[in-house]
């Protein structure tokens, strides 16, 4: 009898144990999305958030799916705190997608930025870091987007298509950065991301309505970090350079000059060795390129039916990649001195002695890298024709 009434006892507490901590959703400000500029005496931080009543069901009432919110700060976390008093409800930043640092932020170095993101206990690791280029984070979150209702996620699925099909974007999680921000081998590098045509049309609901729109988000290539600052803006070759080096190269594509006109390969796949050595007290870079494609726009007099212009094709088609490497690596090496492929690191990995001596100066040492670069690249589709139907027309 005492056994039954005990656990009688005990069955409410058994039964809340569950849920002490829980909170309702209605009293939950879902964040998708969070900027961070760098003020005159602080930082300023926007929030975008969602408006669940404009994503439930069909019923529209005319207003944003995603509103913004900003406040200054002396800190980051007294920043999002102050917000407390324009949001209604507590922010609940687990669905987070992007975070974007104004240019200006970048530059002046994101380390205080950073360790506010990895002390929060409710951010996962699966959203992506930004840098707004030429422009504010504010600016960059203040924009409506066609086709995505939601503007965080535009960017967060561009960012992995863009990656998967383009190569000279990235996408860097929360752990990646501040794990090549420690790095004494490999220093940072993050997408840039822009705000196209009228800056003040694209806050407007009417912006996403437009068939086209008059402002937008659009991703831009890699910028160069040394530690936690920003230093410099990679182009576009360069930018595919690197994704080619560090083996993230999923598809892209290659437009080479041939006989009046130019000719399109798409990459379909990608494979790089890097290996580092020392030779004589100092260290070298080797690189390996395996790249195969297929021919997928012809504009030029070719005769794709010969092997030998498909074997001349092969050897621009490699030539053209490892103008890209090398040119990535001298803008690196000559103008920056930042050695965002991780060299540092795989010389680490192959002599950890040597490395001891050379951590120390590793930006002079990579600055004089003696980096060998060899690609061997293959065409193994020509489409569904053989020869272009233009060369008729030509003739």
């Amino acid at each position: 009898m005492k056994k039954m009434l005990r656990f009688f006892l005990m069955l409410p507490i058994i039964c809340l144990s569950g849920c002490w901590s829980s909170t309702e959703l209605n009293k939950l400000a879902i964040v998708t999305a969070m900027g961070i500029d760098k003020t005159e005496n602080g930082y300023l931080v926007t929030v975008q958030i969602l408006n669940p009543s404009e994503l439930a069901g069909d019923a529209r009432s005319g207003r944003t799916e995603v509103v913004t919110f900003k406040k200054s700060g002396a800190t980051i976390f007294e920043a999002i705190r102050s917000l407390s008093t324009d949001v209604p409800r507590r922010l609940y930043v687990a669905h987070l997608r992007e975070v974007v640092f104004g240019e200006e932020m970048a530059r002046a170095g994101i380390a205080k930025p950073l360790d506010v993101l990895s002390r929060h206990k409710e951010l996962r690791s699966d959203f992506y870091m930004t840098v707004a280029k030429g422009s504010t984070a504010y600016d960059t979150l203040n924009v409506q987007t066609a086709l995505e209702k939601i503007p965080a996620n535009k960017v967060f699925d561009s960012l992995e298509n863009s990656e998967r099909r383009w190569a000279p974007t990235r996408t860097v999680t929360l752990d990646e950065l501040v794990s090549s921000i420690v790095s004494k081998g490999r220093e940072p590098m993050l997408t840039g991301i822009y705000v196209y045509g009228d800056p003040e049309s694209g806050s407007k609901v009417t912006n996403a309505q437009n068939i086209s729109p008059k402002s937008g988000l659009r991703l831009d290539y890699l910028g160069v970090f040394k530690k936690d600052k920003l230093v410099g803006w990679l182009n576009k070759n360069d930018s595919k350079g690197v994704s080619y080096i560090t083996d993230t190269v999923k598809s892209t594509v290659e437009t080479i000059p041939c006989e009046g006109g130019k000719i399109t390969i798409n990459t379909t796949s990608s494979k790089t060795k890097v290996k580092g050595k020392m030779e004589k007290g100092n260290p070298k870079i080797v690189i390996n390129v395996t790249s195969e494609g297929s021919i997928d726009d012809v504009e030029c007099k070719i005769d794709l039916a010969k092997p030998e212009k498909i074997k001349e094709l092969n050897k621009r088609y490699a030539k053209d990649i490892k103008g890209k490497i090398e040119g990535s690596i001298k803008t690196l090496q000559e103008k920056y001195q930042s050695d965002i492929f991780g060299f540092g690191d795989e010389i680490h990995r192959t002599d950890p002695k040597e490395w001891k001596r050379l951590k120390g100066n590793w930006d002079q040492e990579f600055a004089n890298l003696d980096v060998n670069v060899t690609v061997t690249a293959k065409i193994r589709n020509l489409g569904t024709i053989s020869d272009s139907f233009q060369k008729e027309i030509e003739e």
